[in-house]
This record gives C-alpha cells, sequence and structure tokens, in this order.
C-alpha cells in the first residue's frame, strides 16, 4: 500500500472517530421514571378490608354517638360474609347475630358495641376482626308543631338549628307570630322548659343566642 492510500484510510478512520463522538455528545441519558422502579417490598400498604389492620369501628356520626332503638346498623365480620349484615335495633335495644344470638346494642357507641360482638365472637373465631358503622339514624326526632307548612316529627341526623328545624318543616303559614316561636325542652330533671326564639330578631342578627341547636325529644312551637 503506497502512502497516499495509507493517508486516505487515516483521514477516513478519523472522520468516523469524530463522526461517532459528535454522536454521542449530543445525546442525553435520561433516569427511568419512578414508576419503572422495583417495588420495595417493605413499602407495601393494605387498603380496604383486604386485611384485618385495616378495619376498625367507625361511624359517619362520630364514635361518641349513643346507639337508639330504631337505628340501623351494620356489622361487618372481616373474610365472615354469613355473620356479617345490616339491620335495625329493636324495640327491646338489641340485635341478633348467627351464633352468638341476642347483643345489646341501645346505650352503646359503636366501639362499645363492636368491643361486645369481638369478645363474643372470640370463643368460635379466632382474632375476629369488626367493624360497625351507623347507616340510618332513627332514634333521633324532634317535633315541628303550630303554623307551619309541614308539622310533624323529623329525623335528627345531623346538628340541627331552630332555624333548620323550621326549614324543614316548609316555613311559616299565613299569621304566624314570628316572634313569640319558643321550644320545648324536657330537662334531665323531666321539667319542661320554654326556651323564647324570635325569628325577626334572629334573622336581623340582634338574638343569635337564642338560635339553638335542637335536641333529641324537642318541640318547636310557632303559634
Amino acid at each position: 500500500m503506497n502512502r497516499n492510500s495509507r493517508s486516505q484510510g487515516w483521514a477516513t478512520a478519523l472522520v468516523a472517530a469524530l463522526t461517532l463522538m459528535s454522536t454521542a455528545a449530543g445525546q442525553t441519558v435520561l433516569p427511568l421514571p419512578k414508576s419503572s422502579e422495583a417495588p420495595d417490598s417493605r413499602a407495601t400498604t393494605r387498603v380496604g378490608g383486604s386485611s384485618p389492620e385495616s378495619v376498625s369501628a367507625s361511624s359517619a356520626f362520630g364514635d361518641r354517638y349513643e346507639i337508639g332503638i330504631g337505628d340501623v346498623i351494620s356489622v361487618n365480620v372481616w373474610k365472615d360474609a354469613e355473620l356479617s349484615r345490616s339491620m335495625p335495633v329493636r324495640p327491646d335495644g338489641q340485635i341478633s347475630l348467627p351464633v352468638i344470638g341476642e347483643v345489646q346494642a341501645a346505650g352503646l357507641t359503636t366501639v362499645q358495641l363492636q368491643a361486645q360482638i369481638v369478645s363474643r365472637l372470640d370463643t368460635y373465631i379466632r382474632n375476629p376482626q369488626v367493624n360497625v358503622i351507623i347507616q340510618e339514624i332513627k332514634s333521633r326526632t324532634f317535633n315541628v308543631m303550630g303554623k307551619v307548612a309541614k308539622p310533624g316529627s323529623f329525623e335528627l341526623s345531623k346538628p340541627t338549628t331552630v332555624l333548620d328545624a323550621i326549614a324543614l318543616a316548609g316555613g311559616f303559614q299565613e299569621y304566624a307570630r314570628q316572634s313569640r316561636i319558643y321550644v320545648l325542652r324536657m330537662s334531665p330533671g323531666k321539667l319542661q322548659t320554654m326556651l323564647p326564639f324570635n325569628y325577626k330578631a334572629v334573622i336581623k342578627g340582634k338574638r343569635p343566642a337564642e338560635n339553638i341547636q335542637i335536641q333529641p325529644g324537642d318541640t318547636v312551637v310557632v303559634p
């Protein structure tokens, strides 16, 4: 091979090398997205009812609420559909469940009822996991009487003021004495008290303290 051929060969190789270097320099290496990384078995999270740890007593109305007669409750036993069911609390304050029979429910919170069911089931099931939920409140009611559009009894399923109660009853009839409304309430000593409510003053912001929270058994009277 003569000198010119060797020179051309070196030139060709040099051009190829420079081309490769230029191409590599223009590339950007991106890190793998997190979703492509292998999952860490130590960070596994159990969701929903897939494990006993996720099952706990809960209630849409709060753990301090005491279950009453007529309330509809749901009892769910983890991994046991035959023992899980929804039912109203009977007039005697009890509910019936398979295997364990009669259980007192009225007067208990969801947490207390759950503990009682767990204690009874423990004889038949190893480490029972129970979830008690209040589905409907039927035991807490109040009344609205007098000159309103829809007098009657109403469920007290959420915080309700006197203004709310009047709205639930459809508002006033003609000639209602809006400044003479009152709430009849039975005190712990079985004494009835009368709490005044001046609608006209309250809606003007003059007597906000009169717009009290309705309690179970209250009667709003619109003369």
